[in-house]
This record gives C-alpha cells, sequence and structure tokens, in this order.
C-alpha cells in the first residue's frame, strides 16, 4: 500500500518550503543571485541545508520558487494600480508602481530584471515580463479602442515599454542610485511613447 500524505503533513510540508522560499527571497535581496547559496538559504531560515535540498532539487528551482512568488506579488500591484481611470491614468499608474516598488528592493528587483542567471530561472524572467506586458497592453487596447490614443498595436507598445523601463531602471538598480527623477522621467517617456504630447 501505497504512503499518502495526511492533510496535517501535506500544510507542515508547504509551509516549510514557504519559510525556505522567504528565506531565500530575503538573501536574494541582500545578495543577489551569486550570492545565494542553498547553505546561506538554510541560515536565514534556520534548517538544515539537507532540508533544502529535500524541498528544492538545487539553486535554481528555488530561485524559480522565489520569481514565482514576488512576481506574482509585484505583478498584482501594477495589475490593481494599473486598473482604474482612462489609458493616460492608467499608464502612469502603473509605470509609477513598477518602477517605484523595483527601487524600494534595487537588489532584489536587479536580480529579477537583469542579473545573469540559470536558464531555467531566465525562463521565468520573460513570463514575468509577459505579465507585467499585459497590464500595459489592456490599458493602450481600451485608448486605441476610445480614440483616446493614436493607433498603434497594443502588445507591441506594451512590451517595449516593459522592456524600456527595466533596461532604464538596470543602472540605478545596479548601482543602488537613488534617482527622484527617474519614475517621473519613465512615465513622460511612457506617455511619448504612446504618442501623447505631455
Amino acid at each position: 500500500m501505497a504512503y499518502r500524505r495526511t492533510p496535517a503533513v501535506q500544510a507542515r510540508l508547504d509551509a516549510q518550503a514557504g519559510a525556505i522560499t522567504h528565506a531565500a527571497m530575503k538573501v536574494l535581496s541582500r545578495e543577489g543571485f551569486s550570492g545565494l547559496s542553498m547553505a546561506a538559504v538554510a541560515a536565514e531560515a534556520g534548517v538544515a541545508t539537507g532540508t533544502v535540498y529535500k524541498n528544492f532539487s538545487g539553486k535554481a528551482e528555488l530561485v524559480t520558487a522565489v520569481f514565482r512568488a514576488v512576481v506574482t506579488r509585484e505583478v498584482a500591484a501594477v495589475a490593481a494600480a494599473g486598473a482604474e481611470g482612462g489609458p493616460v491614468q492608467r499608464v502612469t499608474a502603473a509605470v509609477e508602481t513598477f518602477a517605484g516598488r523595483a527601487l524600494k528592493n534595487p537588489k532584489l528587483a536587479y536580480v529579477l530584471l537583469a542579473e545573469p542567471v540559470d536558464a531555467a530561472v531566465d525562463t521565468e524572467r520573460l513570463r514575468f515580463r509577459r505579465a507585467f506586458a499585459e497590464t500595459f497592453e489592456s490599458a493602450v487596447a481600451t485608448g486605441v479602442a476610445n480614440g483616446q490614443l493614436p493607433p498603434q498595436n497594443p502588445r507591441t507598445t506594451a512590451t517595449a515599454l516593459v522592456g524600456a523601463i527595466g533596461e532604464v531602471l538596470v543602472g540605478p538598480l545596479a548601482q543602488a542610485l537613488e534617482s527622484e527623477s527617474v519614475v517621473p522621467e519613465l512615465v513622460a517617456f511612457a506617455l511619448r511613447a504612446l504618442g501623447l504630447h505631455e
């Protein structure tokens, strides 16, 4: 007869995996991808290194889990910010939220956007960019449909905005620079890219 985990045992294992993922996020926020090790995550989580390996086969699987957790939270925040108002207000709020939240945790944002990572993690990064682009795409499509924005392909514009915003943020994030002008400049750029005059 095969062993089946009870709901209580499964809940305990899920909680342990969640705690390890949270610990990995803290290590990534301090050290980046290159500074993350299974031993460092174990120390942060207060468990044995073997316990980390019981939950995750290696660094790539662990960082992929962190990407999914963090990106789900960040995409939800950007989508919520960009859900109300006309296209200009929606895009402005989404850009401000995306860039503003990234600049509050520069090391982790740099890992999510640009730091060299394993191929499996890079695949997750592409999903992350697509999810952010969908928020912009919806606002652009609405603006084009109601004549508030000039004709354009909403998907192309949205993808280009996410790429440009990420590229602009890489410098300040990599060098942990605080630049008060970055977010307003990104908003102005986004509106120009949509075909609007300031």
